[in-house]
């Protein structure tokens, strides 16, 4: 396949998205809409990518960074006139040239590959993507000849009744001979009420001067473009059931598709269970035989073979092997938590090493700490980490008893194989195979209620 560049065209204000936010960086299943797109290019093979910006210009270009490149195109005259700004950006030869649309984050790096090598093979100077659609009601036409051959593009507002009837519709999306096309561009005129340059006159302009132009049929469903947010969320619900799809054909079970959402990056593997209202993002991998289980968020973490993570939040961070996390626990981000440990009900981590078969069963902060294997923290232990001006950290090695309702007032180590008693507060460094006690020693005054006045008591 021929060299390719990707023009984007993505200039426009998008006004009926009633948003001050860029159409294009509004985003589908977690990603901007403009990212979906390049990510199609990156599948196809696309050497070089532009966006050609506008409204809102930098805005757009922060977003993206330098994944992109961007031409500039401060004056929006149509979809004619975005390309001919980009003329010197295009070399002049038998590159394949991509024009694509910022708001159609369906498009996929499959059905690119397959309209260039199209492209290619029939020997066009443009080659259009194209849908078949029922009710076309909107869109522009495809109008070929009585071979079948391409002769032009018209619009709804200019169609006859018989063009009108025509189902072939125009995605806004082509392949040029970059050659060809930088020929047909400077011969390209504004002549319509709108004073605008229309790309779909290339077409014709290429037709007249005797070079080939053809179409690539796609399913109607690649093609389809977001012009406000109730497409959107159409987009949205088609790119969520294609990336489940994915998943459960590679051997994942997903209980309800239609309430587990599954960004794009996100990898899974064989034999893991999702169960519905599963919010899993960003980064994350997920090993093989997991079960996560209703309503729990994972973003980029990474989630070792055969966890069990039940109606939990997870930020940044990793669990090994066998390891079970919740329910209502609350990962925070920098966590490592090994293998076959237990992370209970309402426990809360940050910033923390939390060693292989340790436990944190129920109602516990673990915040800036070292924790070594098989350490049990009852319920209540606190890990106090900060001063009111700096964060300290607190270790606790292997094989160490805490106690419920403890406190360890950091900077502090419990050293290995000791024991804390219940209530106590820590502030010292526990030796080796200790136990240490940290209270008010009890006092027990006999008979008190019968010496008290009853009915004072029983009031309070």
């Amino acid at each position: 396949m021929s060299n390719t560049i990707a023009l984007i065209l993505a200039a426009g204000k998008g006004t009926r998205m009633k948003s001050e936010i860029p159409k294009v960086l509004h985003k589908a299943a977690g990603k901007y809409m403009l990212a979906h797109v390049v990510d199609g290019c990156t599948e196809a093979g696309v050497s070089q990518v532009y966006a050609i910006v506008g409204h809102k210009k930098e805005m757009i270009m922060e977003a993206m960074g330098s994944e992109i490149n961007y031409i500039s195109q401060d004056q929006q005259l149509g979809t004619g006139h975005a390309l001919m700004v980009s003329k010197e950006f295009l070399p002049n030869d038998d590159t394949n040239v991509l024009v694509l649309v910022g708001d159609a984050p369906l498009i996929d790096g499959n059905t690119l590959s397959k309209m260039m090598e199209n492209h290619e093979s029939g020997g066009n100077s443009a080659t259009v993507l194209t849908a078949m659609m029922q009710n076309p009601t909107g869109y522009g036409r495809i109008v070929k000849d009585n071979n079948g051959n391409l002769s032009r593009i018209v619009e709804q507002k200019d169609g006859t009744d018989e063009e009108l009837k025509i189902n072939e519709i125009n995605s806004g999306m082509y392949c040029f001979n970059s050659g060809d096309l930088i020929k047909s561009l400077d011969k390209l005129g504004n002549d319509n009420a709108q004073q605008e340059y229309y790309l779909t006159d290339v077409i014709e302009i290429m037709n007249k001067d005797g070079l080939k132009t053809g179409t690539f049929i796609t399913d109607v469903e690649n093609i389809k473009a977001v012009n406000s947010r109730v497409e959107l969320a159409q987009v949205e619900k088609i790119l969520r059931r294609r990336i489940n799809e994915h998943h459960m054909e590679n051997g994942v079970t997903i209980i309800d598709p239609d309430a587990t959402y599954i960004n794009k990056e996100v990898t899974i593997g064989r034999d893991t269970v999702i169960y519905p209202g599963c919010i899993l993002e960003g980064e994350t991998q997920i090993g093989s035989g997991c079960t996560i289980l209703e309503r729990s968020k994972i973003t980029d973490c990474k989630i070792a073979d055969g966890v069990t993570i039940q109606t939990s939040i997870l930020v940044g961070s990793s669990v090994g092997e066998y390891s079970k996390i919740g329910p209502y626990a609350y990962i925070r981000p920098d966590c490592k938590i090994g293998k076959n440990a237990k992370i209970g009900d309402f426990v809360e981590m940050k910033n923390a090493r939390f060693g292989d078969g340790s436990k944190a069963s129920h109602l516990t902060y673990v915040g800036d700490a070292y924790v070594g294997k098989n350490v049990n923290l009852g319920c209540g232990v606190v890990f106090v980490n900060y001063d009111g001006k700096e964060k300290h950290i607190t270790v606790v090695e292997d094989d160490v008893f805490v106690g419920c309702n403890t406190n360890l007032v950091s900077p502090v180590t419990v050293r290995e194989g000791s024991y804390i008693a219940a209530g106590s507060t820590i502030t010292e460094e526990v030796p080796k195979d200790s136990l240490a006690i940290a209270r008010s020693r009890q006092v027990t005054k006999e008979n008190y209620y019968k010496t008290h006045d009853r009915k004072k008591v029983d009031e309070k």
